[in-house]
């Protein structure tokens, strides 16, 4: 196990996870495990934080498991947080139900910290509360989810081959599960049935996401390395990777599939095995998107993992082979790569493409998006803070790997730089009744600055406008200086009878009842530079007919025209798991629940 470095200044904490799953090993056949950092805090015993509460309560069984205690997670008296679990040896993690709850607690704490770093702001969930509540043994079922309507995610547990599996051990379902609670808090209407690529995005992101963070951590991408001998070569008893390895396509069958064998098969029925899935798309421009079998939520996921990950090992082969020899003065090792450069590189590319796919997010319109809104946003996020990407071209990787899935920048904007958004019209806009303080916070102010540019913006007058957020944010640029802006969303909804709708030439099917009313929704995001100066209106307009004519035709197409309304997971009832919000933890049974 090897320490993800971090200063011990108090503001941090080092706890153990599992790097993968128990089926991850490292050399000696015991789970590989990895020590990560995420933001200190007071804990109280579950772990119970300020943003997330683990309860052990198993609705099957009916039954809480006692946490470990408090104490436990206590700062020495040098002021240091401990790990509880920092000398245990692996192979006793897997079977201690108290370790299963530090598990989620630090995976989920830890995708929230990324997504806070990424965005430079605090992140809410989609909830009343503010803390989220995670349940490691929630059910005996293969399954895993997030529910909105319950605040929590839940995490199954089930027999196979006379062995217990728990999904609360796989970080990547830990971390899909809770980048669907995140994303659900940044774009909430993300859950309404829009187009096969809205659909599609919750899972695709999730996995995503993920995916990424499973491969910024060095240990896994070390061991995935190692255990292709075929690439490797040793050399004085140190490890070099050959460059005759560094092929787009190799990457995917070391280090994608590579993986893939290594991930536990049990849990395949709950995760969907994205990383193998993805990995074996092979690129088809003209396949995927048009292939009726990828209208379908989960595989239309796929492709958006299978471009990602493809711009992971396009960008990982650039840093790779730009760097020289292991030594140059060696003959034997002139068209080698030292392993610990590799590992560290892919990390750090894994890491980069994790930010830019998260911070991509506040570039994004808050209804109706398609894959293409998400490259264009993507594009313009990374170039915000990283202007100058001539050294291992990230942005042009992630054109061309999603261009391998046909899937191309929605923006063509004259005078925007490739594939990104557009600059708005300043000319046009007036600011005389503006409050530069207010812009940054108040959603009224913002209001007021729609209302005075609304028709330079595309707005109707004459229907429901609201905005739903402004959220000013400080992001770290590659300069060393700080890139601030706001990000502010707003909507605009119509309910309107097919008959008027077919005012707006939009065709709709004869089937539908007269008197029921859909909704024609529009909305967009403004984003506001550091003195309140409008840099970008992303959005979809209330009458854009290709959009709603699509909209209605999937609504149509999924049987959701009466409301309109999808969930990604079912809602399930844990009325007693509420309780643990009134019900003291010393009140848990005293013995213990293997």
């Amino acid at each position: 196990m090897h320490a993800n470095s971090a200063p011990p200044d108090g503001a941090q904490r080092p706890l153990t996870i599992l790097a993968q799953d128990p089926a991850v090993t490292d050399e000696h056949g015991l789970p590989l495990t990895s020590q990560i950092w995420i933001p200190a805090e007071r804990l109280a015993a579950g772990p119970w934080g300020y943003r997330v509460q683990v309860v052990d309560y198993d609705a099957t069984t009916r039954r809480y498991r006692k946490p470990l205690a408090a104490k436990s997670y206590q700062a020495n008296s040098d002021g240091d947080f401990l790990d509880p679990y920092a000398n245990t040896p692996p192979d006793k993690l897997v079977g201690d139900p108290r370790f299963h709850a530090q598990n989620v607690y630090a995976i989920v704490m830890r995708i929230l910290a990324r997504f806070e770093f990424a965005l430079g702001r605090r992140v809410s969930w989609k909830i009343r509360s503010h803390q989220l509540k995670v349940a490691p043994h929630a059910f005996a079922m293969a399954n895993a989810f997030y529910s909105r309507s319950d605040e929590g995610l839940f995490f199954g547990y089930f027999k196979r081959r006379q062995k217990t599996v728990f999904t609360s051990l796989s970080h990547d379902i830990v971390a899909h599960e809770t980048t669907h609670a995140l994303l659900d808090g940044l774009r909430p209407r993300f859950m309404d049935l829009s187009s096969p690529d809205q659909g599609g995005f919750h899972e695709g992101f999730s996995d995503v996401v993920a995916l990424l963070s499973v491969f910024a951590q060095q240990e896994l991408v070390r061991m995935v390395f190692r255990r292709n001998r075929g690439i490797l070569k040793t050399i004085g008893g140190r490890l070099f990777i050959k460059r005759s390895a560094l092929t787009t396509e190799k990457l995917v069958e070391s280090v994608l599939l590579g993986l893939a064998e290594e991930m536990g098969q049990e849990l395949n029925s709950v995760r969907g095995a994205p990383l193998r899935q993805s990995g074996e798309l092979t690129p088809s421009p003209d396949h995927y998107l048009k292939d009726p079998d990828f209208r379908e939520e989960h595989r239309r996921g796929e492709i958006l993992v299978a471009a990602m990950l493809r711009a992971f090992l396009m960008v990982l082969q650039r840093r790779l082979e730009g760097l020289t020899g292991a030594n140059d003065s060696d003959d034997r090792t002139s068209d080698l790569i030292d392993l610990d450069r590799a590992v560290e590189d892919g990390a750090t590319a894994a890491d980069h493409l994790l930010t830019v796919a998260i911070r991509a997010i506040d570039y994004l319109m808050p209804v109706h998006i398609t894959y293409g809104d998400y490259l264009s946003a993507m594009l313009t996020a990374d170039h915000e803070v990283y202007a100058n990407d001539e050294k291992y071209h990230y942005r042009q990787q992630l054109r061309d790997a999603f261009a391998a899935f046909g899937i191309r920048p929605a923006s063509i904007q004259e005078g925007a730089k490739p594939g990104m958004w557009g600059p708005t019209d300043a000319k046009r806009l007036t600011y005389a009744r503006s409050h530069f303080r207010s812009l940054q916070t108040d959603r009224d102010e913002v209001f007021r600055f729609l209302w005075e540019n609304r028709k330079c913006l595309g707005l109707y007058e004459n229907v429901y406008t609201e905005v739903i957020s402004v959220r000013p944010c400080i992001r770290l640029g590659a300069d060393g200086h700080y890139l601030q802006e706001t990000i502010a969303e707003y909507v605009q909804l119509a309910d309107m009878t097919p008959a008027e709708l077919r005012l707006l030439r939009l065709e709709v099917p004869d089937d539908l009842l007269r008197s029921i009313h859909l909704r024609l929704s529009g909305g967009g995001t403004l984003i506001f530079d550091e003195f309140g100066r409008l840099k970008f209106h992303i959005g979809n307009r209330l009458n854009s007919v290709e959009r709603q004519q699509s909209r209605l035709d999937y609504l149509v197409e999924k049987g959701g025209y009466r409301d309109g309304r999808h969930r990604t997971h079912q809602a399930r009832d844990f009325a007693e798991l509420h309780r643990s919000r009134v019900v003291p933890l010393l009140q848990f049974p005293d013995e213990e629940l293997n």
